[in-house]
C-alpha cells in the first residue's frame, strides 16, 4: 500500500513529510453553527443557519526507530514543527495530507505526543502522535464551491390573514431569520402588525 505523506506549503516552496506507518483509521468531522430564534406562539425556536464550521481530520500516527537505534523525534518533530510560526509566513504553514484518494488541505491544529519505548540512554525510539488537521479555504474557494440559492429578483406579495414576516421569509428564502431583509425593503412596515391585504416587496438576495 502506498505511504501517506504531508505536503507542506511554505510560500512558493513545498516540502514533503513521509509518515513511517500509514494510519489504521482516520476520522473526518464537520458541523454547522446555528442561531436559535424564539418566536412567540411556537413550541420550539426556529433554526437560522449562521455558518459552517471547518472540517477536521483526526488520526493516530505511529513511529518506530528501534531497529536503527535512532531518536524517533527526528521524525515526529517534522510534524510537531507544523504548529510553529514560519518566520516568512508569520503563521504556521498550510499543508495537505495525502493518502490514496484522500487529499485534505488545511493546517495542523493540534498534536499530542506519547513516547512508549526508549534506549538505555533514555532516547525515545517509539512514539504515537494524535494529530488533528483543520481545513482551510480562501474566501474565493468557498464562494466557488458553496451553492447559494436565493430569490433572483424583487417581487411583490400580498399578506394573508395571520401571516408574519418570519413565515414569509421561510417560504420565500427557506430561512425565517431573513425576515429583516423584507422589513428593510418595506419602509414603514410594522413587522409585529401585518395587515391582511397589504402589498409588500420581497427583495432579491445577493451573494
Amino acid at each position: 500500500m502506498k505511504k501517506a505523506m504531508i505536503v507542506v506549503f511554505r510560500g512558493p516552496h513545498t516540502e514533503r513529510v513521509d509518515v513511517l506507518f500509514n494510519p489504521s483509521e482516520y476520522a473526518l468531522n464537520a458541523s454547522n453553527q446555528y442561531a436559535w430564534q424564539r418566536i412567540p406562539g411556537l413550541n420550539q425556536p426556529i433554526a437560522q443557519f449562521v455558518s459552517g464550521e471547518a472540517t477536521t481530520l483526526s488520526m493516530e500516527l505511529f513511529f518506530d526507530t528501534y531497529e536503527v537505534q535512532r531518536d524517533v523525534r527526528s521524525h515526529t518533530s517534522l510534524i510537531t514543527g507544523l504548529l510553529e510560526v514560519d518566520k516568512d509566513l508569520h503563521a504556521p504553514p498550510q499543508c495537505k495530507f495525502v493518502w490514496g484518494t484522500l487529499q485534505f488541505k488545511g493546517i495542523v491544529e493540534s498534536v499530542s505526543q506519547r513516547y512508549t519505548m526508549f534506549l538505555e540512554s533514555g532516547i525515545p525510539v517509539r512514539a504515537t502522535l494524535n494529530v488533528t488537521f483543520k481545513a482551510v479555504q480562501s474566501i474565493k474557494e468557498q464562494f466557488t464551491h458553496i451553492p447559494r440559492q436565493s430569490a433572483d429578483r424583487t417581487k411583490q406579495r400580498t399578506v394573508k390573514q395571520g401571516e408574519q414576516l418570519w413565515q414569509i421569509a421561510a417560504e420565500e428564502y427557506e430561512d425565517p431569520g431573513l425576515w429583516r431583509e423584507i422589513a428593510r425593503a418595506n419602509a414603514g412596515l410594522n413587522p409585529k402588525r401585518l395587515e391582511p391585504g397589504t402589498m409588500i416587496k420581497i427583495p432579491r438576495l445577493y451573494g
